[in-house]
């Protein structure tokens, strides 16, 4: 009976050492790919390390909580440029490990990956947690600065851009008010030649007014003078008349 015992307990314990090297197979396939992708510092070989993340996952699936391995996870998603991935596995990390250190390391990769996507606040305040972790890190130390300044440089950067918006706005309003006042100016000179141009048409009706009435006063100037030529012939007529009745009259006496 002991000797049946002792069969089982071997073979339990050969199991689950055959299932170990299994999972730790896996790690090592997935180590070759990940460091024969860093050989290459001319490239990124995406590639090799999307296998070494396929290999570290299969490892993962038997023994989800080995911390060593899911930071070999985090940083392949990280050079596949998987950024919010490898953001989130890495928190992931700092907040089921006890170790400081690891803690440390995890929140500073994971204070990397959100400084590639630009989340400058949410990488320095996982540097800080970094610092709280392991104050001495100098690469955490470092990299808080650069994500600071980054942010400084944005922050001045907005402040100019809002200074010329601002200058650009008053720019606009210096533009429409000059616009105003040459609408102004325009519709000013365009009284000034209305205004000209009645008065013009005015002195033009008047001249004609003018000539009008100077050619009916010279027709009536005719026409008074031609009366009386008229009536001096007729006048010369009946003189003529009288002096031929005396004539005649003064004939008639002398035959008698």
């Amino acid at each position: 009976m002991k000797r049946k015992y002792i069969l089982i307990l071997f073979l339990l314990v050969w199991a689950a050492a055959s299932q170990a090297q299994n999972e730790r197979k896996f790690v090592r396939q997935g180590n070759k790919f990940y460091e024969a992708a860093m050989k290459d510092t001319s490239r990124l070989d995406t590639v090799q390390f999307n296998k070494a993340e396929i290999e570290y996952l299969k490892a993962l699936e038997k023994k989800p909580d080995d911390t060593k391995w899911n930071f070999n996870l985090a940083n392949a998603l990280y050079k596949q440029k998987k950024f919010d991935q490898s953001a989130e596995k890495f928190k992931e990390i700092a907040d089921k490990t006890t170790n400081k250190v690891e803690k440390s390391r995890a929140l500073h990769n994971m204070g990397n990956s959100l400084l590639m996507k630009n989340k400058l606040d949410e990488s320095i305040a996982a540097y800080k947690d970094a610092l709280r972790n392991n104050p001495n890190d100098l690469e955490t130390k470092y990299n808080l600065l650069y994500a600071m300044n980054m942010k400084k440089k944005q922050q001045d950067q907005k402040k100019k851009d809002d200074k010329n918006k601002d200058k650009d706005k008053d720019k606009d309003k210096d533009k429409d008010k000059n616009k105003d006042q040459d609408k102004k100016d325009q519709n000013k000179d365009q009284k000034k030649d209305q205004d000209k141009q009645n008065k013009d048409q005015q002195n033009k009706d008047q001249k004609q007014q003018q000539q009008q009435q100077n050619k009916i006063s010279k027709q009536n100037a005719e026409q008074m003078l031609q009366a009386l030529e008229n009536n001096e012939k007729k006048i010369q007529d009946k003189v003529k008349k009288v002096q031929a009745l005396k004539a005649e009259s003064k004939k008639v006496e002398k035959d008698w």
